[in-house]
């Protein structure tokens, strides 16, 4: 559909197609979800799965644990599959399948009972006809089937009863057809003879043709002309005879799965009956036909299954085999749902059914995740690495980090009215690098790269440059400055396994990228080194740190970690090294002179020795030293209070929430004894942050 947003504008006759003019907008049907539904939070869900890669989890895992979960304000998945399986339980608790027999029942009882009446009503009917026929129906059979079956052959007095009779034989055959052909029972409601004569003629050609494709003889044509007979039929239109064995195999196996989930009795009273649908036995004998050719055709169908009904709402046979359709199609969308096969994918989702059992909120649910979904690879957030494998893009470490870094800002600021670490560097001489100008910046603008990202992306939009450009507030860049020296950070982060036992994994990670964060984006002259330490140490780079596995190999080399660090300080002769250790326990291990780890627990002297040594060297080098002591051993305590008085160094003991704002306020306050922040002493007074030793 188009329309023309001019007003006053007559509207085009129906059918007509107005020519596309400029500055015209056109409209079609909205295809979407929700229109005003909360965009996809991508932050959101970056920061989850982040948080989750560093605990331990692969990015593919992470990524499937947050639409499991879902955000603050959009449903998960988790949620998606328990409305799922409450739909399935409250059908199975709401229904029982007696529902046709009862319908039988009750007319059976209302025929009887009007021929009664009719018997004592006739005085003019003879007393020997009248006690043959009352003996008759005083001995019918308990079983229902059993009573309509002996009541075939008998000549009834009341039209009343007559006619119930016949509504019985009526019902069954449109019950026995709605289990086959949806909506059959309603279409027939007031069927002539010509109308079950059409039925009988459609069954008939189906099944030949059915047959046909099972001996591999039948052809399009075949096909087409039975959708010219009968096509009044399948007002769904198949498009070929596959599309139509489909439709017809499922409401088929759902029949059968009724039928296996009546009782042995209920069963046994259904088949009774069904001789009587319509009369005869001819339609059972077309449909017996129809389900095996379809059982044949359509193998993979589960036509062995059954349900436990338990509720006291009987289901007529047609609405029955509708129930166990639905049965079957949540069972389907609860294995979609769950997404724990190869390969799965939110697109797998079957939308319609979705919204047809759960309601339309369910389905722009689902358009959401599945939209964050392909956003998040999109976008780059998150790319497949060689391996097949998901990984966190730079991209993404670097949303994650601002996040983490923003994190640790609002923590100095909040507590000790101190500014946005963002501001760090803003006074002084100019450095030379610009970055993109953020809510609050007072530097000066750089006017030729400000200028030149206009031209860059007014290009790529396909403008055209030739009268100007017009600046965007992403195209602007300030210069950036710096009044202090150059620093060389060395952050030594504990990887041991008791790290990870005592849930301080995940914040030394937050940690070192918020740190490293801070430092590629506001501190670029300034060089960082990440150095995991356990049973040995190894310099990392900010992806592998994040996606570090636990480590349960037991021992804390800190005199390894410290040689690494003290040959890295010395690579930056003209920077000030600022050496920040993050551990929560006594050193165990240290590396010989051959290169072996030797490790003992207790700490043994020479260890304790060794990383004096090398600590002692650091301190040669000019280090300004702060130990982050995570947990309240005593012995800790001790020791690393003995190491910062030897190098006049500090002991920081924060929480662990705390504890990247403890690092990032650190490295400011070392960097350089001109930073506006002034020295972290002057933090020290908030003992709920964290407090000094």
């Amino acid at each position: 559909m188009s329309e023309d947003p001019t007003p006053g504008r007559r509207p085009r006759a129906a059918g007509g197609v107005a020519p596309r003019r400029p500055g015209r907008s056109r409209y079609g049907r909205y295809a979407g979800g929700d229109p005003l539904a909360p965009p996809v939070d991508l932050a959101e869900a970056l920061e989850s799965i982040g948080e989750d890669v560093m605990a331990g989890r692969s990015p593919e895992r992470a990524m499937r644990e947050f639409l499991r979960r879902g955000g603050r304000d959009q449903r998960g998945l988790d949620d998606l599959a328990r409305r799922v399986a409450e739909r399935r339980r409250e059908l199975l608790e709401r229904h029982s399948l007696d529902g046709t027999m009862e319908q039988v029942r009750e007319l059976l009882d209302r025929a009887v009972l009007a021929e009664r009446g009719q018997l004592a009503r006739d005085v003019e009917m003879d007393d020997a006809d009248r006690a043959f026929r009352e003996l008759r129906l005083d001995g019918l059979p308990p079983s229902t089937a059993a009573a309509v079956s002996e009541l075939s052959d008998y000549d009834w007095s009341s039209a009343d009863g007559r006619a119930a009779y016949e509504e019985i034989k009526e019902l069954l055959g449109r019950e026995l057809l709605d289990q086959r052909f949806a909506g059959m029972k309603q279409a027939l409601e007031s069927a002539t003879d010509e109308d079950r004569q059409a039925v009988q003629e459609m069954l008939a050609d189906l099944n030949q043709l059915l047959e046909k494709r099972r001996l591999g003889e039948d052809t399009p044509e075949d096909f087409a002309d039975f959708m010219d007979r009968h096509g009044q039929f399948f007002p769904e239109q198949p498009q070929d005879l596959d599309e139509l064995m489909d439709a017809l195999a499922q409401r088929a196996a759902a029949a059968q799965r009724l039928r296996n989930s009546m009782t042995a009795e209920q069963r046994a009273e259904l088949d009774a009956l069904a001789a009587q649908a319509f009369g005869s036995p001819d339609l059972m004998g077309q449909l017996s036909q129809l389900d095996d050719h379809l059982q044949a055709l359509r193998p993979g169908e589960d036509w062995a299954g059954g349900e436990q009904f338990d509720g006291e709402e009987g289901l007529g046979l047609g609405d029955g085999t509708g129930v166990l359709q639905d049965l079957a199609e949540l069972d389907d969308l609860s294995e979609q749902l769950s997404q724990s096969y190869d390969g799965a994918r939110l697109d797998d989702v079957d939308l319609e059914a979705l919204e047809r059992q759960l309601g339309e909120e369910a389905g722009v649910d689902a358009r959401t995740l599945a939209a964050l979904e392909r956003a998040l690879s999109e976008t780059g957030m998150l790319t497949r690495a060689s391996d097949g494998q998901l990984r966190l893009s730079p991209q993404a470490m670097r949303q994650l980090g601002k996040a983490l870094l923003k994190d640790a800002a609002e923590r100095l600021s909040a507590r000790h009215g101190q500014r946005d670490v963002r501001r760090a560097g803003a006074a002084g001489e100019q450095s030379g690098a610009t970055r993109e100008w953020a809510f609050g910046d007072t530097e000066p603008w750089d006017v030729p790269r400000t200028v030149a990202n206009a031209v860059v992306r007014t290009a790529g939009e396909g403008g055209s440059t030739a009268h100007g450009v017009r600046l965007q507030i992403g195209d602007v860049e300030v210069q950036e400055t710096e009044a202090r020296t150059q620093a060389a950070v060395a952050l030594l982060v504990d990887t041991s396994f008791s790290m990870a036992m005592a849930d301080r994994w995940v914040p030394m990670k937050r940690t070192a990228l918020a740190l490293h964060q801070l430092v590629s984006s506001r501190f670029r002259g300034d060089a960082l080194q990440l150095v995991g330490f356990g049973r040995s140490a190894q310099v990392m780079d900010i992806e592998q740190l994040t996606a570090l596995d636990a480590q349960w190999e037991k021992g804390t080399n800190l005199h390894h970690a410290l040689l690494l660090a003290n040959r890295f300080f010395r690579k930056h002769p003209s920077a000030q090294p600022v050496l920040l250790v993050v551990t929560d326990g006594e050193p165990t291990s240290h590396l010989e002179a051959d290169g072996e780890v030797w490790f003992s627990y207790p700490p043994h002297p020479l260890t304790l020795a060794w990383s004096v040594r090398e600590l002692d060297n650091a301190r040669r080098l000019g280090a300004q030293t702060t130990f982050f002591r995570l947990g309240d051993d005593p012995g800790l305590a001790r020791f690393l209070d003995g190491l910062a008085a030897r190098v006049e160094g500090r002991v920081v003991s924060p929480e662990l929430d705390d504890l990247g704002a403890a690092v990032v306020g650190s490295y400011l306050g070392d960097r350089d004894a001109r930073s506006p922040y002034g020295h972290l002493s002057d933090w020290y007074g908030g003992r709920g942050f964290w407090h000094a030793d």
